[in-house]
């Protein structure tokens, strides 16, 4: 871990890199041997660029390593086996707290969460105060982890009102599945399969799906915001993806068949309700970010999750807003 002296060296070194890339990002485009790894979640991304077809238009050569989740994300970025990442919106706060500033170059969210309190079978949750003394999971790096402060912090609990158990994100349906523990953080298509198969429920309190929006981060290690064919393929990557975004908005029944019904292997019904209770997505510049960044900050540090309250603006380059903006017009 870094000390506060080094944090602040990192953090002008990422001021620099952010400098090198906003140039690099002026140029045509990368060299066509320039490779751009992402690590992609529940292959979201590569089906998004599959399906709309962007992903074939992409002018570098470039892998989707599929993670289970931020945790296992920042290590490999650590290691420098990855050049971005998509994550949710804990990763990068976290990375942050223990000295790795990975700058944030594109966010996108969805009004409603896409998160959700699932319990076990036969055990139902009519109002998020229920949660008191339950076993929950808790996934430290993780967007689920402040999904779970906020569901605590609008029912009046604290962490200390629950039993946290600390799982794998990939281990989390089998937990709730084989009732190991009595809730879980979930994504669908999970949700769903569990509520069909074994009889788990959604915790039933309206409230619960007024807790957050759904916000997802591409951060970046900052060398490859100073390599100017990486970040000029980082600059297209991200182009594609926004438009990639922005036609499954519009073709919402195309974009769930190919990824909940064809890849996912969700029946059309089941399917039809994930979609139901989906919003569009919405693409962000650094500055329109900044302040929701801030309130996932201050949650966290109010639960005593961080130990240090830092300005969220740091988190971010604009290098690629133009990018973002064009792209989702």
């Amino acid at each position: 871990m870094l000390d506060r002296r080094a944090f602040l060296a990192t953090t002008a070194a990422v001021g620099l890199s952010a400098a090198f890339g906003r140039g690099a990002a002026a140029q045509d485009g990368p060299a066509a041997t320039t490779k751009l790894v992402v690590a992609d979640q529940s292959e979201l991304v590569r089906n998004l660029l599959e399906a709309s077809g962007e992903g074939s238009k992409l002018e570098f050569q470039f892998e989707l390593p599929n993670f289970a989740g931020g945790p296992a994300i920042y290590e490999a970025i650590r290691a420098e086996a990855l050049d971005i990442a998509y994550v949710g919106d804990t990763p990068p706060i976290q990375a942050r707290a223990a000295g790795t500033l990975l700058p944030i170059v594109a966010t996108f969210t969805r009004e409603v969460a896409q998160y959700r309190l699932t319990s076990r079978p036969g055990l139902v949750i009519n109002k998020l105060s229920e949660l008191k003394g339950k076993s929950v999971s808790y996934i430290e790096g993780s967007g689920r982890q402040v999904f779970l402060i906020e569901a605590l912090n609008r029912a009046g609990l604290k962490l200390d009102d629950v039993q946290l158990v600390k799982l794998r994100i990939a281990d989390l349906p089998d937990a709730i599945r084989s009732g190991a523990i009595d809730v879980a953080v979930l994504q669908e298509p999970h949700v769903t399969r569990l509520v069909n198969q074994v009889g788990a429920s959604p915790v039933l309190d309206p409230e619960e799906r007024k807790l957050l929006p759904s916000t997802s981060y591409f951060y970046a290690r900052p060398a490859v915001l100073a390599d100017p064919d990486k970040a000029a393929a980082v600059r297209q990557f991200i182009g594609a993806f926004v438009r990639a975004g922005r036609w499954s908005n519009d073709n919402e029944d195309a974009w769930a068949k190919h990824y909940y019904t064809d890849f996912q292997r969700i029946a059309p019904d089941d399917t039809a309700a994930i979609l139901a209770g989906q919003s569009p997505l919405v693409f962000q510049t650094s500055v329109e970010a900044i302040p929701h960044h801030q309130k996932l900050i201050d949650i966290l540090y109010q639960s005593g999750s961080l130990k240090e309250r830092f300005d969220a603006a740091g988190s971010f380059v604009d290098t690629f807003d133009d990018v973002i903006a064009g792209a989702r017009a």
